[in-house]
């Protein structure tokens, strides 16, 4: 096997894997002072979420004083959707339901990750949460990772916890969780 042929692919690997660190360490850093939604702004991996929160005149929500955990999908989370799901979402006649997919991802209440795995072993193996949608998910350990569990059994893997906001705390999570 000739290694040398293989040596553009893994450092392009190399610098894809470091880039994907780099932008989840800025997440979790210079928060002092903004709110979920102004962190989500000012991370590129959640222009998809923050179209629909716009969309879904959510802003002000969202800025408001909380405290409020959000289980934030990133863009890839997004496009795992149908083709043409979020582009219906985000026109002015869905914004009821996309209100409501929106407000099923956050929860009254700070939830840190250590506190969300101490629940969930407190409660043998599953914590139910209750969003402000009025829904619930639920949320269980996978292989030492936390995932959610929406009402229709899909699932969602918390892929980077604690970015602490001045009105709560985010947690990105790879795929959309739906609501009834």
């Amino acid at each position: 096997m000739n290694i040398k042929k293989f040596i553009p692919a893994i450092l392009a690997i190399v610098l894809i894997t470091l880039s994907s660190f780099t932008s989840n360490t800025d997440l979790k850093e210079n928060n002092s002072g903004k709110t979920i939604v102004d962190v989500a702004v000012s991370n590129e991996n959640f222009s998809t979420l923050v179209a629909a929160v716009k969309a879904a005149n959510l802003v002000e929500v969202l800025s408001s004083e909380g405290p409020f955990t959000v289980f934030a999908p990133v863009n890839d989370a997004f496009s795992k959707l149908p083709e043409g799901t979020v582009a219906s979402l985000l026109k002015p006649e869905n914004k009821d339901l996309l209100t409501a997919i929106l407000t099923y991802h956050v929860v009254a209440g700070k939830f840190v990750a250590k506190d969300v795995i101490k629940a969930i072993n407190d409660n043998n193996g599953k914590f139910v949460i209750k969003t402000v949608q009025g829904g619930i998910l639920t949320a269980s350990l996978k292989d030492g990772k936390v995932i959610l569990t929406d009402v229709k059994g899909n699932i969602s893997t918390i892929v980077i916890t604690d970015v602490e906001a001045s009105n709560g705390v985010i947690h990105a999570i790879d795929s959309v969780v739906m609501p009834e």
